[in-house]
């Protein structure tokens, strides 16, 4: 990629998503990262790229790194105006040919609980954010994606982010599964239809990563999860998920897929068994 391509980064403010942001930034494109909270995002820039200075954009508190390599964009990806400013902002820095959606709330709860069935808000609320937010970022994106002059075979690529969750749910993640097997549902139509504009669709299924969000398991439910692992016998670094996405990025002929990157793990029912 050349030193005018930048990319949007959904969810770049922590974990598997600043893993990539810091590959792309090393690669020299101009990672964008959207995220909720300020104060993360201050970070992350610091992190990649030094101090975080505000820049002048309409009143929303863009931030950017000295030199503007690394930009942060506050917002939520359910809001179509939130990633028409991250958008916006990738453009004032060069021109958009990737997106890697890395933005998702992890949820655990019954159907049916100790305090009852389980919320149908709540339901929806995860479903909103991991599946309706991840193709409203897809379907801006690849509306400024394909206003771009080719490069070589296409004019952008897009990486979505599911779980092995989408295909082996455990007890309690009914939402959560539902919401990750939506993104993999729509893997290979997004790419049929958006072929023709020449931008590339896939999606990046993780196993058992360590990320901000492990620290609230439990050990015990940790340990447990540590039963199902194969090889290599560890859970898996933000840099292993960041380093697939790079590949895929760079490889034309990766379209329309969904790939697990796990180490074999196939996880249990997650129901405990009775003596």
């Amino acid at each position: 990629m050349s030193p005018t391509t930048t990319a949007l980064v959904t969810g770049g403010t922590s974990g598997l998503g600043l893993a990539v942001a810091a590959r792309l930034l090393a690669s020299g494109t101009v990672p964008v990262l959207l995220g909720r909270d300020e104060e993360r995002g201050r970070a992350a820039l610091e992190s990649l790229d030094g101090r975080a200075g505000p820049e002048s954009s309409g009143g929303r508190a863009v931030l950017e790194s000295p030199g503007g390599r690394a930009v942060f964009v506050p917002g939520d990806v359910t809001r179509p105006d939130d990633v028409t400013a991250a958008l916006d902002a990738a453009e004032r820095h060069g021109t958009l040919r990737a997106v890697v959606n890395c933005a998702g709330v992890p949820h655990a709860e019954r159907v049916v609980g100790r305090s009852g069935p389980h919320s149908l808000d709540r339901f929806a609320e995860v479903v909103t954010a991991n599946l309706v937010g991840t193709f409203n970022v897809v379907r801006l994106a690849a509306a400024r994606m394909a206003a771009n002059e080719p490069a070589g075979e296409e004019r952008g690529v897009i990486v979505n982010t599911a779980s092995l969750a989408a295909f082996e749910g455990q007890a309690g993640q009914a939402a959560y599964a539902a919401s990750k097997g939506g993104v993999v549902a729509m893997t290979l139509p997004l790419a049929r239809e958006l072929a023709g504009s020449l931008i590339r669709v896939v999606t990046v299924a993780p196993g058992f990563f360590t990320t901000p969000a492990v620290a609230a398991v439990p050990a015990a439910a940790r340990a447990e999860l540590d039963r199902d692992l194969v090889h290599p016998h560890r859970w898996g670094d933000p840099d292993d998920f960041a380093a697939l996405v790079a590949h895929v990025l760079d490889n034309p002929m990766i379209n329309g897929e969904t790939i697990r990157v796990d180490g074999a793990v196939r996880m249990s029912s997650g129901l405990r068994r009775r003596a």
